[in-house]
């Protein structure tokens, strides 16, 4: 675990200090477009955050290599290369779309080029597992289709949600520790070293997340773009068919000694990919709506538009941050709630914790006006919508007098039955036409002085 430890630090390391150059590489290149009516954020933002994305999978696999215990995987398995040619491949296509763009039919033709490298190299399903029957092979080519479907599913999945500040990154990073703590306890406790290459693409997966996710919370100083986005995708992809078809349930239940258990431990595996894609539920869902959505209006499955279910909790009320907190919270739910069940032979426990939290965040989720007030104690280190709102001060200066004479014309206006400001002069009226308010009259002064 130290190891697989320090393999997830410096990865987040790296990718955090190369964040703030490529932030200023990619506003010298470019590759800031203008706000679209689509878009949530109001300001230009830099893309290309990818680039640092992918300098940290480096460090992070460079130094795995090293080590003694996983550098093991570099010689024993082809994985670790598929996976970096795949992710080679995948990062030029995105960085090439975040600076000039790329059709879609080119990049989906991209992706599955991607995919086809990887399985070439060894990266593919080579049977499907199910208990009391065992390891279901299936042929090259059904292998093959399984394999690029994933990938292309999963890499478009993390793409349609990568809608808010912080939302793709933060949401893989949850799918990641959840399959890495499932894949970690099948290598440790159950002996399965084919799921190791799982463990260590998660671990790094997890480090490039984190690493990144402080420059990209909003308001978000750099965006991931698709060389990012499509990367993440794409890593989730290969952590699941690295492991789906060399697990073998019947080996499991020698050391179990129980049908029932290895039924409680191998949940996530029986129908295959079941885990990869619990773990990215909200961004299937999201993607699947959006393909009929959008065929059903008689438009193209890849045509862009403000429906997402991001965009929809903003519709209702929420505010940036509260609907990127309400993904995470139903993303780990699902996730960590179908490794739970895996774990525990108490299938109840889960099931009753599992509806509880979603009563909570049903509540909070059809709460969107509500603004909970932190403590006096706290609100200092606090965003400010969380603060109490302060007595107003009166106000003063220039700004005020205009705004009490205009407010005691209407006043006494109204008392006299006539329109508003009738008992101001001709010269106060144009006065107040021409200077407009206080502060415009003070910023006028300065300048003058400058």
């Amino acid at each position: 675990m130290r190891e697989y430890l320090l393999v997830l630090f410096v990865t987040a390391a790296v990718t955090y200090l190369l964040v703030s150059p490529v932030r200023k590489f990619a506003i010298a290149a470019g590759a800031m477009p203008a706000v679209r009516a689509r878009d949530v954020h109001r300001e230009p933002t830099p893309r290309l955050g990818g680039i640092a994305m992918f300098g940290g999978l480096c460090a992070g696999l460079l130094v795995a290599s090293q080590l003694t215990n996983i550098g093991r995987l570099f010689i024993q398995s082809a994985d670790v290369r598929a996976l970096l040619s795949g992710a080679g491949i995948m990062f030029v296509l995105g960085v090439l779309d975040d600076k000039w763009g790329v059709d879609a039919l080119v990049k989906l033709g991209g992706q599955m080029i991607a995919a086809g490298v990887m399985v070439w190299q060894g990266v593919t399903v080579i049977s499907i597992p199910v208990p009391g029957v065992g390891p279901v092979a299936v042929t090259p080519t059904q292998g093959m289709i399984i394999s690029v479907a994933l990938v292309v599913v999963m890499v478009n999945a993390v793409n349609f949600i990568d809608g808010l500040d912080g939302l793709a990154a933060g949401m893989v990073c949850i799918a990641a520790m959840a399959f890495f703590l499932y894949s970690y306890r099948l290598w440790i406790g159950y002996g399965v070293n084919d799921a190791a290459p799982a463990v260590l693409f998660t671990a790094v997966l997890i480090g490039m997340c984190l690493g990144f996710l402080p420059h990209n919370l909003h308001p978000a100083r750099i965006f991931m773009g698709d060389s990012g986005s499509m990367m993440l995708g794409l890593m989730l992809a290969v952590a699941a068919i690295s492991i789906t078809g060399r697990v073998d349930p019947d080996l499991i239940t020698a050391q179990t000694g129980s049908q029932t258990a290895t039924v409680h431990t191998l949940v996530p595996i029986y129908i295959p990919l079941l885990l990869p894609l619990t773990v990215i539920a909200l961004p299937l869902a999201d993607l699947l709506l959006a393909v009929v959505r959008r065929t059903w209006a008689g438009k193209s499955p890849f045509a862009a538009d403000k429906q997402h279910l991001h965009h929809r909790l903003l519709q209702v009320g929420h505010s940036h941050s509260r609907a990127v907190l309400i993904m995470y919270f139903w993303a780990a739910l699902i996730a960590f709630g179908t490794v739970a069940f895996s774990v525990t032979h108490t299938g109840r426990t889960v099931v009753l914790a599992f509806a509880g939290l979603c009563l909570v965040g049903l509540v909070v989720l059809l709460m969107p006006r509500f603004r909970p007030h932190a403590p006096r104690a706290v609100q200092a280190v606090v965003p400010p919508r969380y603060r109490k709102a302060r007595a107003e001060e009166p106000a003063t200066g220039p700004a005020a007098a205009v705004e009490a004479l205009t407010a005691a014309a209407d006043d006494a206006g109204e008392a006299a039955g006539t329109p508003a400001m009738a008992e101001l002069s001709a010269k106060d009226k144009a006065l107040l036409s021409r200077i407009g308010s206080g502060a415009t009259a003070i910023g006028q002064r300065s300048r003058a002085k400058g």
